[in-house]
């Protein structure tokens, strides 16, 4: 019996698990919104919310705890400069997972080869300020002229390659 147990096992290894949950949290922090399951997601929410409490704490030993756990030097350092100072006043849920789901498809909120139900994990606070910040007017493209235009030259087959190099020989 299980009783007591909590850690999702995820069907893997404990270091596979650990080597997983650490890349998930690193595509987290480096893009702000994951895409994965519904089990891993809760997994690496716990594991990402723990690591956002570090950065908040801002000393050279938590820059080391959040290294040991992450693996990805950059991860580490967008979370001390980006995610936990925007998280200071938040004591706790920093991330938000949504279900996909829905009634339209045949596959509506799961995934097609296994029926895995799909979530998304994201940051709480900074969804709402990322794409207000990227939003840009798109650069209007000029089309050249009817009459200018070159058409590329049609690529000859191998054998007509080599029978036209024959004629250029002779």
């Amino acid at each position: 019996m299980r009783h007591l147990k909590r850690t999702a096992k995820l069907g893997r290894t404990g270091e596979h698990r650990n080597a997983m949950l650490a890349n998930l949290v690193c595509s987290l922090i480096k893009h702000k919104r994951v895409t994965t399951t519904l089990a891993k997601a809760k997994a690496a929410r716990s594991v990402a919310e723990k690591l956002v409490t570090l950065g908040k704490k801002d000393t050279i030993h938590a820059r080391r705890l959040v290294a040991a756990r992450l693996h990805q030097e950059d991860a580490t350092k967008i979370l001390f400069a980006e995610i936990a100072p925007a998280q200071k006043d938040r004591n706790g849920g920093y991330t938000r997972i949504v279900k996909l789901g829905g009634t339209v498809g045949k596959f509506a909120g799961h995934r097609q080869g296994d029926a895995a139900d799909m979530a998304i994990l994201e940051w709480v606070d900074l969804t709402s300020a990322a794409p207000a910040a990227t939003t840009e007017t798109p650069a209007v493209e000029t089309k050249p002229e009817a009459g200018n235009e070159e058409k590329p030259a049609k690529k000859k087959g191998k054998k007509k390659a080599e029978a036209a190099e024959a004629e250029a020989k002779a």
